[in-house]
């Protein structure tokens, strides 16, 4: 229906399968910060001790971006599309069907976000996510990827001093560098051609991560390649080894430290994808990189940046969701409605 670079039967569904059919959409990613964002958990950036590569020994800390810091961002752009055509609304006195509050008991339960990122509301249901991702990891070492940063808050004439008294609002943090990348693989299974554009959108579109975005956070996603097989792939923290494995040397045989290239990074990391595609024994049905990468991209680019096209892939993608949402409904009489209903009262 809208994508033309694509062989559609054999990658997507028509509908929304109940059950997992082994058909999986990978967008492998190089994140890149371009400026100063705050990745942090309990004031200080998380970290972990890992191997530096998958042909050396060598012990390496490396920081760590969690899953939710990653999708949150993606999520809350998709939904602010959703709310801009009025596909979902956030008044609770307006369409009780399409009210949506993020992050609470108050999921609609039948709108994309909450098909294809999932919801948890207690007795009240949920749905696992259709959009797989994972913690990253910098390819770079922590010390050369982070710098501690004092601020301070200054009354409006410039200065921490009123009255004679000295205000105490010193404070440090943790920031990550600008050009520091993440290596990151975003799956989603069994997906249709709408969900497809929706989630590969909402990556392409997302501009700012982690804490404090209204002043810092900016980072670009650079999508390397495009897989379609019938399995999950590697990992993060693998795809981040192996490419660091294809890093420059010295002539003392060490990895030459950043700042990288994207356009280095990018190439290196599409030269070793389809070694890994092997290693994890799916079966590739596509895989976009290089010119075949950038024509497909241009296409949803096309299709996101006019108005008209964007608005029917948006309201294909709740048509999806909604008629999902009733296929997963129990039947009116059954025992799980009975259930239903007795907790329901019980409750009263």
């Amino acid at each position: 229906m809208f994508l033309q670079s694509i062989e559609k039967q054999s990658v997507f569904h028509s509908s929304i399968p109940l059950v997992p059919m082994g058909k999986y959409a990978h967008f492998v990613v190089l994140r890149e910060t371009n400026s100063f964002p705050l990745f942090r958990t309990d004031e200080v950036l998380n970290f972990a001790q890992v191997s530096a590569g998958l042909k050396t020994n060598e012990i390496m800390s490396r920081i760590v971006v969690f899953k939710r810091k990653q999708t949150t961002p993606e999520r809350l752009t998709g939904r602010e599309l959703l709310r801009r055509y009025n596909l979902t609304t956030d008044e609770e006195n307006g369409d009780k069907e399409r009210y949506c509050e993020y992050n609470s008991e108050r999921f609609c339960k039948h709108c994309p976000d909450c098909i294809y990122y999932g919801f948890a509301i207690g007795q009240e249901g949920s749905e696992r996510s259709k959009v797989l991702v994972d913690s990253a990891f910098s390819l770079s070492n922590y010390d050369e990827s982070h710098q501690s940063m004092t601020f301070n808050a200054p009354y409006e004439h410039g200065t921490m001093s009123k009255n004679g008294v000295t205000k105490s609002s010193f404070g440090e943090q943790d920031h990550v560098l600008p050009q520091i990348f993440f290596p990151s693989i975003i799956t989603i299974r069994d997906p249709t051609e709408a969900e497809f554009i929706y989630v590969l959108n909402n990556i392409l579109r997302t501009k700012r991560y982690g804490a404090q975005t209204t002043r810092t956070g900016t980072l670009e996603n650079h999508i390397v390649a495009i897989a379609f097989t019938d399995g999950e792939i590697c990992s993060n923290l693998k795809l981040t080894q192996k490419l660091y494995d294809q890093l420059d040397v010295n002539d003392a045989g060490q990895i030459v430290k950043g700042p990288y290239q994207a356009a280095t990074l990018i190439e290196k990391a599409a030269k070793i994808l389809p070694m890994l595609l092997k290693e994890d024994r799916v079966t590739t049905h596509l895989l976009f990189d290089g010119e075949k990468l950038n024509t497909l991209i241009e296409e949803v680019g096309e299709i996101v940046t006019q108005e008209q096209t964007l608005v029917q892939v948006l309201q294909q993608a709740y048509s999806e969701c909604e008629n999902y949402a009733v296929r997963c409904r129990p039947p009116r009489g059954s025992s799980d409605e009975k259930n239903k209903a007795k907790k329901a009262t019980k409750t009263k």
